[in-house]
């Protein structure tokens, strides 16, 4: 990794306060799932399986592998537990899987998923129009998911969409995300994600977000997701690092986004982090050169270029030095 000028992470880049940037970021890759998920033709099951075998190449050891959701909303991934059959186990590598219910769950356990996650959501509308119930009745619903995980010794990861904008009641109070997170820690999920589902979020609004939501939820069990559909996604994940966040998802290639908020494409490219990362002097443990070619991987596979800025730089570079040494 790049060493920064001070020989700390961030090289004096970080918070306004003096708080250092973190010398390491846990990436967590949910392009197998949040990124395929809408996908509207069907990607085969040995393409998904080498996708994840290639990112765990790369050095992602948090992989959101499948989903156990209603195959006829979601169908893309119902061939989650076929998916996880398939991939031997690595130590040090978590697979995780979504669940939104009892069933989801008994599943995912069968599957042998090493964590599993449930979604709530910051707002009524997107809620019901996500899970078709409130965010009262969508949390009471995961109680016994998250008790039964607890008891089967599997960690729950808690995600909250439409933290900083939802397509349906517009902007977000950070204290109303907050909640929402607070609830679900309270309840027993280990880690907390927020999603910035619609991709409106600002530095300013991502350091508003962090400091209400840090009142409910330790600072490190906090995770960021942004998407990039207004182009902030980097932006914010410079303001959630300064504000002491040490866990983000991403998806290679920048694969994904929402089936149910309209327009909200583009999560933020794992290749983009790793190399933001990289360039402040933050570990993460991932070869970028690897996880360039899982995304080209993938990227062909879908039939499409890959939205990674970095992805693309590097394929550039490597076909400018390759043209110059022929």
């Amino acid at each position: 990794m790049a060493a920064t000028e001070r020989g700390t992470p961030g090289g004096g880049f970080g918070d306004a306060s003096g708080v250092p940037l973190p010398a390491r970021v846990r990436i967590v890759e949910v392009g197998p799932r949040d990124g395929l998920q809408n996908e509207a033709t069907l990607v085969a099951t040995a393409t998904k399986v080498e996708l994840i075998e290639r990112l765990a190449d790369a050095g992602l050891g948090h992989i959101e592998a499948a989903a156990f959701v209603s195959p006829r909303r979601v169908p893309q991934m119902a061939d989650g537990a076929e998916v996880l059959r398939a991939l031997p186990r690595r130590e040090g590598v978590v697979l995780s899987a979504l669940v939104p219910n009892r069933r989801g769950l008994e599943a995912a356990l069968a599957a042998r998923c090493d964590e599993v996650a449930v979604f709530a959501a910051a707002t009524e509308a997107f809620s019901r129009a996500n899970i078709e119930c409130s965010i009262g009745e969508s949390l009471a619903r995961f109680v016994p998911v998250i008790e039964a995980a607890r008891e089967a010794g599997v960690p729950v990861r808690g995600y909250v969409s439409c933290v900083m904008g939802c397509p349906y009641q517009g902007e977000v109070a950070p204290a109303q995300a907050a909640a929402v997170a607070g609830e679900l820690y309270r309840m027993g999920c280990h880690e907390i994600s927020l999603g910035d589902t619609v991709g409106r979020g600002t530095p300013l609004a991502t350091r508003r977000l962090v400091a209400a939501c840090a009142r409910e939820v330790p600072l490190a069990a906090l995770a960021g997701h942004f998407h990039d559909t207004w182009g902030m996604a980097v932006a914010n994940v410079c303001a959630a690092l300064a504000a002491g966040i040490a866990i983000f998802d991403a998806s290679v290639a920048g694969i994904g986004g929402c089936p149910f908020s309209p327009g909200a494409t583009g999560n933020l490219a794992s290749e983009d982090l790793a190399y933001l990362c990289e360039g402040l002097g933050i570990e993460t443990g991932v070869d970028l050169a690897r996880l360039v070619e899982a995304g080209e991987f993938i990227s062909r596979a879908l039939g499409r270029p890959g939205a990674s800025r970095a992805g693309r730089a590097w394929r550039a570079r490597h076909a400018a030095g390759a043209a110059a040494c022929a």
